[in-house]
């Protein structure tokens, strides 16, 4: 059993508030102490994994007793005044046009991307997406998108540091997006 200073239960709650909560939480850890954060949203495991990352803090990994995934996350000692957010962004309605040039990279969850996405959209779940990185062009123009600009805030992060030249992410993200989906049930 994994010894955790302090709990969370995030249970029964979506994307993305596991992250607000766990981001709420880390605020009463101090640094070096592990706070344990119970979920059931299987996409909690990789926007766990990457907000830790982006926060200053360990990702200490997740372990999974039936519907309940418990993450581990050490509050890092040289935590940042103010998370990082990623700078190149660009308004849905504009990313949706047909005639984009790039490529849409939506970086959900298979289950959410196969339930509605934007025609021609390239599917790379954010957990996926660093051993994933062969099969994008560093030289193409890349729009991430995901369910609210979270995720894909933390994948162009991810791809800017992996030495992408041109990347936006794509916001307000697919839950204020009103167009035309393709499905793939």
């Amino acid at each position: 059993m994994i010894q955790a200073n302090h709990q969370l239960d995030a249970k029964g709650l979506a994307c993305p508030m596991p992250i607000v909560r766990t981001k709420k939480a880390m605020a009463d850890v101090q640094e070096g102490e592990v706070l344990e954060v119970l979920a059931t949203d299987k996409g909690s495991k990789a926007d766990i994994a990457a907000w830790s990352r982006s926060a200053g803090h360990q990702y200490l990994g997740t372990t999974e007793e039936g519907e309940t995934l418990a993450h581990y996350i050490r509050k890092g000692t040289n935590e940042p005044e103010v998370e990082k957010s990623f700078e190149q962004t660009v308004d849905l309605a504009e990313v949706a046009k047909t005639d984009r040039q790039g490529i849409l990279l939506d970086v959900r969850e298979n289950a959410e991307y196969a339930f509605g996405h934007i025609e021609g959209a390239i599917s790379i779940p954010l957990g996926e997406l660093e051993e994933r990185l062969s099969e994008l062009n560093k030289e193409e123009k890349t729009y991430v998108v995901c369910r609210t600009g979270k995720r894909s805030d933390l994948a162009a992060q991810l791809l800017a540091d992996k030495g992408f030249t041109d990347v936006y992410n794509v916001l307000p993200g697919m839950t204020s997006y009103d167009g035309p989906t393709k499905t793939n049930l």
